[in-house]
């Protein structure tokens, strides 16, 4: 595999990452444009805009989202109701736009979800529908599911149901927004924030007690600085986690409502292997933070620090407990395995119907089983295909993710071939291109560099490391031990 050997100007190395960046969609075969029939059909379906009979504009919903969103798939509202909630939210009416057996339906089996490229989405559905026509931005009438969970004071669901309707949001919040009006206790949706921080605490505090568990590893964020790159990790805000949870509670309601049902999809994921539970356990124990045998899992990992180098080595380990997720298709008979190991209960996806093809069929299936009606026929023919289009675009997204943030990080070490850096030690065995050795990979301090690095490594420890080699185009970095 060609590497490079010489340090690159910041600016050559720019040029030859716009390059890589660029060509990756096309390595793997993703396509912005639709086909024609595709296009001919949405500008049909949206100048016939579909909207259920059912109005419930009345309801003062409110969008959150990152900054800049336009696929708007969520709107919530939240009030009291007695000592416990009522938690209204809302998903976009994607069913109305598309024909089952029509164009849009075929293409958008074949994408699976919308994917996010380095220079922009390539998406799940024409932009038309996706971030105008179905997307629910504020102060425009749009169709949509409904969803309403009534809680009990510990944030227990007691009742949920779902259905159509017509609906209005009247703002278009984001998280930094949320998070700056609730730290100074302003604005105008002030009590409404207030009411999904208390409902996201108590959601978060019986997925504690169900073993529920999540990976609190940050998002790795690329900028220009100066004419060069720079990575920096950046911490998800607890707003992020609390709206997180309204999507969580629907999707277990979902799944207990097919489960009850007797049809549907869920999102399923097997506990981790014996195996697998010894080998992390041996690990936290080389990396200076043990696990405790009473503690379990999710309790564990929501305690480590990522700002500490030992316990962002324990979370990079303890991805291998999060393997194996898939979809479980059942239509009259109980499946064997229904829970989702990581969220500790049945679950499924409804939540984004914009992004992901696979929850348009279940929300009208449980829109159906909610009404104790049939499910219509076009989405039960469909589930057993959508494990494997499902399946089929997560590996791309996944590969594509990863293939881009390698070569960031090739290109922001290029120019710094032969420089030393703090690293800590990931974890060690293994090869590094051809050459047996007893080497591993290493996280560097600053920047937030992965890479393979040669020499004998022990896991947790800090080193001294030297920039060997860069290539962009492989993506890969390697380093030695000083």
């Amino acid at each position: 595999m060609p590497v490079t050997p010489l340090k690159l100007s910041p600016e050559a190395a720019h040029e030859e990452l716009a390059a890589r960046l660029a060509a990756l969609p096309a390595a793997l075969e993703l396509v912005r444009e639709f086909p024609t029939e595709v296009v001919a059909e949405t500008a049909a379906v949206v100048a016939e805009q579909p909207l259920p009979a059912a109005d419930r504009t009345d309801i003062e919903f409110v969008t959150i989202d990152p900054p800049g969103a336009t696929d708007l798939d969520q709107a919530f509202q939240i009030e009291r109701d007695g000592d416990g909630w009522l938690v209204r939210y809302a998903i976009a009416d994607v069913p109305a736009f598309v024909e089952p057996g029509g164009a849009i339906d075929a293409e958008a089996r074949t994408r699976g979800q919308t994917i996010y490229a380095a220079d922009g989405r390539i998406p799940l559905h024409p932009v038309e529908i996706s971030e105008q026509a179905a997307s629910l931005l504020p102060d425009r009438v749009r169709g949509a599911y409904i969803w309403e969970h009534r809680l009990d004071p510990r944030g227990e669901v007691t009742a949920s149901s779902v259905g159509r309707a017509r609906i209005r949001s009247r703002r278009q919040l984001d998280y930094p927004g949320a998070h700056a009006d609730l730290a100074a206790g302003r604005g105008p949706d002030i009590d409404l924030l207030r009411m999904l921080r208390d409902v996201g605490q108590a959601r978060i505090a019986l997925e504690t007690e169900r073993g529920g568990a999540s990976l609190p590893t940050p998002e790795i964020l690329v900028s220009m600085t100066d004419g060069g790159y720079r990575l920096t990790r950046r911490e998800p805000l607890p707003v992020e986690a609390w709206n997180a949870q309204l999507s969580l509670l629907t999707g277990m309601a979902a799944a207990a409502m097919m489960l009850e049902g007797g049809s549907g999809i869920l999102r399923t994921m097997p506990p981790a292997e014996p195996e697998a539970i010894a080998r992390f356990r041996r690990q936290t124990r080389a990396l200076g933070h043990p696990w405790p045998q009473t503690q379990r899992y999710g309790d564990y990992l929501r305690e480590l620090d990522v700002a500490d180098p030992q316990h962002l080595a324990i979370l990079h380990a303890a991805a291998s407990l999060f393997r194996g997720a898939g979809y479980t298709v059942f239509d009259g008979t109980t499946p064997d395995e229904t829970t989702q190991a990581a969220v500790g209960a049945p679950y499924a996806h409804v939540t984004a119907p914009l992004r992901r093809l696979v929850d348009r069929f279940a929300l009208a299936i449980c829109a159906a089983h909610s009404a104790q009606e049939a499910p219509p026929d076009w989405a039960l023919a469909a589930l057993p295909q959508l494990p494997k289009a499902m399946a089929r675009s997560n590996n791309v997204a996944n590969r594509l993710d990863r293939m881009a943030l390698d070569a960031v990080e090739a290109a922001l070490m290029a120019p710094r071939i032969g420089e030393e850096f703090d690293a800590v030690v990931l974890s060690a065995g293994g090869m590094s291109g051809s050459r047996k050795n007893d080497g591993g990979t290493v996280q560097l301090a600053d920047p937030a560099v992965e890479g393979v690095c040669d020499g004998h490594l022990e896991p947790g420890t800090d080193v001294r490391v030297r920039l060997e080699e860069a290539d962009i185009t492989a993506g890969t970095v390697r380093f030695s031990v000083v």
